[in-house]
This record gives structure tokens, C-alpha cells and sequence, in this order.
């Protein structure tokens, strides 16, 4: 008797593992289906539910111990992963003119030279001079690495920039971006589903801080990051190796697993640097405080000081968009 409730309560868990498996791939697939592919919104609904319904339907039917709608499924889910992997990132489109061109480099000795260096004038948010220029930097005057925390929904989500300073007085920053077309937009859920590529983009601290603090009204974050030199130099070049890639190479953006945390993450993983896993890794709102646990930051003072100190956005609104600004960020 025993033998037999075991093998039924086995079989009872077997059923609702393969139920929950089927639940998620159907939701997972119906997403899929809605966000990308290439046919009108009804008929896009039209597709999405009709795989929810069949995933449901499946569920019912391994309930009902049919297995013949467990193939049918099969056949199905087999289809879409055939249509999702013939999806691949383009290299050309009509990009948002922020995002147009992907940053490459050369090293020449301790020379590095970048093409495509973002230098905009913002004056509003769809209100600016491009300009994408040509800048050599001296790698033996490298000194600083700053990361910059941009908060556009509350203290849980920000976007990170880092930012590498020299000793003539220059910064250069990274961030990673979405290559967003022309007239569109950001979307968490459905940058899951390759809707938009990756770009990185090496710009003037002016630019690309600035338009966050002085014309997207976010509350940005700065911390000097207490790291090797040699460290800060090759986290440099990963970047600068990263960016000749993309421009070649190009890759979706994911919210999750390719975005502007986890790809930092992969870099300094990559160049040796132990990261553990953490949560805040993902809710990178809280990535100072990951930082500060990882002995990163200034150890010496409290997390809650270096927090208040952090806050540039008011002396960025201050001063404005000048030549000066990533000094006048960093007056006391």
C-alpha cells in the first residue's frame, strides 16, 4: 500500500511539474509572438492567444492523462524556437539619433584612440546638436574611475555609467545602452524579447550625465570607485574591445542578462575579478551598497554619508551644460 501511494504521489508531482513547465513556456512563447513578430496587432493578439489557449489546453489534457496533446504541444514550441532563433539583432536601422553610432577604438602604445565619441548640446530632450567626435587619450595618465548611479524609477532601477578620469583633467564615460529606433522607446518587458539592440557609448561627462541631471530631471549618483590601477586600466579596454565587437558583431539588449549592470558584471568577470552572484546585481538601485559590501567603496565612512554626498544632480541644475561641468560636479 505504501509502494502505491508513493508511486501515485510521484506520479501527482511528476504531472504538476510538467504543468508548471508547459505554463511558463506558453507564457514565455505568447510574449514572444505579441512582441516580435512581423504582422499587424490583431493578428499578433490573434497568435499569442491562440498559444496560450493550446498551452492551456495541454495542461488539461496531462491532467486528463492524454498524451497526445503533450506531441501536439511539443510540434508547437519546437515551431517557435525554430521562428525565435532565425531572429537576429540588424545591424543597420533608422537608430535614434542618440545612439546612431557605435563607438571603436585603437591602441597605439599607451595611445588610445576612439571614433565616435558622443559630445552632444542638450537643451531638451528632443533639442540638441549632435556632434561625434575623434579623441585620443594618454592610457599612462589614467587615474580615476567614477560610477555614476541615474535613479529613473525610485531607488529600486538606475541606469550605471562609469566614468574614467585622467590626469589632465579629462573623463570619459561608458554607458550601455538601448539602440532605440527612431521615435522609439524603452520598454522592460519587451526588451526581453529582442526588440532592440545594444549599443555602448563613450561620451563627454557633459553629454551624457548631463542630460540626465539637467534635462531628464533624474537623480544621479556619483561614487569614486576604490579599485587597482591596473584594474581600472583593463576594465578600460574591455570596454574599448567590447565596443570593436558590437560594431561587427551586433547583439539584442535584455533587460536581464545583457543591460547596463550584468554587462559590467561579464567584463570585470572576464578579466579575472570575483563578483558573486547577488540580487542587487539585478534591482541595481541598491549597486552602491553591493559595491560597499565588495570593499569598493570608501570602507572608512558610513554607507549613509557616501550616500548624501553622492547627490549631483543639484549642483549639475547649478552650474548647467558648461565646459566645466565635470569639475563643478565634483566641488564639495
Amino acid at each position: 500500500m505504501r509502494e502505491r501511494l508513493l508511486a501515485r504521489l510521484t506520479g501527482i508531482l511528476a504531472r504538476v511539474a510538467i504543468g508548471a513547465a508547459v505554463l511558463l513556456v506558453s507564457v514565455w512563447a505568447a510574449l514572444a509572438l505579441w512582441y516580435r513578430l512581423s504582422l499587424p496587432e490583431e493578428a499578433r493578439l490573434l497568435a499569442a492567444g491562440a498559444f496560450g489557449l493550446l498551452g492551456l489546453a495541454t495542461i488539461v489534457a496531462l491532467v486528463r492523462r492524454r498524451a497526445a496533446a503533450a506531441s501536439l504541444f511539443a510540434l508547437a514550441v519546437a515551431g517557435v524556437f525554430v521562428w525565435w532563433a532565425s531572429i537576429v539583432p540588424p545591424a543597420d536601422a533608422d537608430w535614434s539619433p542618440d545612439v546612431a553610432r557605435q563607438v571603436t577604438g585603437t591602441v597605439d602604445g599607451s595611445v588610445l584612440s576612439l571614433t565616435g565619441v558622443r559630445n552632444f548640446d542638450w537643451r531638451g530632450e528632443d533639442d540638441f546638436t549632435p556632434a561625434w567626435e575623434t579623441q585620443r587619450y594618454d592610457l599612462d595618465q589614467l587615474r580615476t574611475l567614477d560610477m555614476f548611479m541615474s535613479y529613473w524609477a525610485g531607488p529600486s532601477m538606475a541606469h550605471m555609467i562609469l566614468s574614467f578620469g585622467f590626469a589632465d583633467g579629462r573623463y570619459l564615460a561608458w554607458s550601455v545602452e538601448v539602440r532605440r529606433r527612431r521615435g522609439g522607446g524603452f520598454s522592460p518587458i519587451a526588451d526581453l524579447f529582442k526588440s532592440n539592440t545594444l549599443v555602448l557609448v563613450a561620451a563627454e561627462e557633459r553629454d551624457v550625465i548631463g542630460v540626465r541631471t539637467n534635462i531628464r530631471g533624474e537623480d544621479v549618483q556619483r561614487y569614486r570607485l576604490d579599485i587597482p590601477q591596473e584594474m581600472i586600466r583593463a576594465l578600460l579596454l574591455q570596454y574599448v574591445a567590447d565596443a570593436n565587437a558590437l560594431a561587427t558583431r551586433p547583439t539584442f539588449y535584455n533587460s536581464l542578462t545583457s543591460n547596463c549592470t550584468t554587462t559590467v558584471v561579464r567584463m570585470a568577470r572576464a578579466l579575472g575579478d570575483v563578483l558573486p552572484a547577488d540580487w542587487r546585481l539585478i534591482v541595481n538601485g541598491y549597486l552602491p551598497e553591493y559595491a560597499y559590501d565588495m570593499g569598493a567603496l570608501d570602507s572608512s565612512r558610513p554607507m549613509a554619508e557616501l550616500r548624501a554626498e553622492a547627490r549631483i544632480s543639484p549642483r549639475a541644475l547649478a552650474a548647467g551644460l558648461t565646459s566645466s561641468f565635470s569639475q563643478d560636479i565634483r566641488q564639495p
